[in-house]
């Protein structure tokens, strides 16, 4: 495989999934309150309210949004220097091309990069304050595409301009970070942004090349302490593609959210060799075992291998430039000897 050419490509690694049966996911629409209720870290929550927004507009019909590229700035006195971010990866972008001196205002979620602390907090996922960001006078503000239902035309009737950028892929994240660096006036910064990007995730991918495509299923939410309501990530979400660059094959099931739920069985089914499992809940002596908790299903090759990998970093759940990041965690786990060895989780 031309690991270049591929990436060029938008990255677009993943080979074709089994066809397995998902869930019946007419319940999705019930899980909305479920995610929200539910106790976890800030990111968790953020990772929950994503997948579940995702599956609850398509399985009840909800019209999406559909991201528009911007118009550059006509001078410098058109730069916006008043920018508000409603989503974490957005306010990472800013800061990967320099233009986080440019934020004055970031979501309850945004915890990167050091200094965000000292900002004022617009509220949550679909619950944005209008009254604070109006208060804050934003020349912009910039959202994810999941988001742009709940506040975007709300934003524009207040006069406010908005900027929606799309997540989902690797693809989507080069595009966001194309359309963030042309609204704030740093196109030159963003396109390095991008280039930096691609040319460490080919590097990462150099390192796994001519090795086994071992079957990898990634876990990204399940009720804490079980093996219920499993939810994985599926073909072309990004997650999925940083698997195949880190030499495994996603076999998750389709699904047209690119976030599936699947139950047990189907686990047993797809007998992955590797199971990345986003750990959610408490830390410490209050927290899960979850390598027990999978011991339910030693038939499955990872658990029966002890490759089953508990992963709590939260960066894996942004669609920023920190899939370079996931990208070598993904690799570490999935082939540890293209490392030189062992990995420490």
């Amino acid at each position: 495989m031309d690991v270049p050419a591929t990436l060029e490509a938008n990255l677009v690694l993943a080979e074709k999934l089994p066809s397995l049966k998902l869930t019946k996911q007419k319940s999705l629409c019930s899980l909305w309150p479920t995610f929200l209720g539910r106790e976890r870290s800030r990111s968790k929550i953020w990772l929950g309210l994503v997948l579940a927004t995702s599956s609850w507009m398509l399985v009840c019909n909800y019209s999406s949004f559909t991201p528009s590229e911007p118009e550059s700035p006509k001078s410098k006195r058109d730069m916006p220097s008043r920018i508000i971010s409603l989503s974490p990866n957005v306010t990472e972008i800013l800061e990967g091309m320099g233009a986080f001196n440019q934020v004055i205002a970031v979501s309850d979620f945004c915890s990167y990069p050091p200094g965000v602390e000292n900002l004022p907090r617009v509220g949550g996922w679909q619950n944005s304050s209008l009254e604070e960001v109006t208060s804050l006078r934003p020349e912009l503000v910039i959202m994810s595409e999941a988001q742009a239902p709940f506040v975007n035309r709300q934003l524009q009737a207040l006069g406010i301009e908005t900027l929606v950028v799309p997540s989902q892929s690797l693809s989507d994240i080069f595009t966001a970070m194309r359309w963030i660096g042309k609204a704030v006036g740093r196109e030159s910064r963003s396109k390095r942004l991008r280039t930096e990007v691609q040319t460490q995730l080919r590097s990462i991918a150099r390192r796994t090349q001519g090795l086994p495509k071992h079957p990898v299923l990634c876990v990204v939410d399940r009720v804490p302490g079980t093996l219920r309501d499993l939810y994985t990530a599926t073909e072309g979400s990004y997650l999925t593609q940083l698997i195949e660059i880190a030499g495994g094959r996603s076999i998750a099931p389709p699904a047209a959210s690119n976030y599936g739920k699947i139950d047990k069985e189907a686990v047993l089914m797809l007998n992955p060799e590797v199971i990345i499992d986003m750990v959610q809940g408490a830390e410490g002596r209050f927290g899960e075992d979850s390598i027990g908790i999978w011991a339910a299903l030693k038939e499955v090759s990872a658990v029966r291998h002890g490759r089953v990998h508990a992963v709590r970093d939260m960066f894996v759940l942004h669609p920023s430039q920190f899939v370079v990041k996931t990208a070598e965690l993904f690799t570490k786990l999935i082939h540890p000897e293209a490392y030189g060895g062992e990995f420490d989780e």
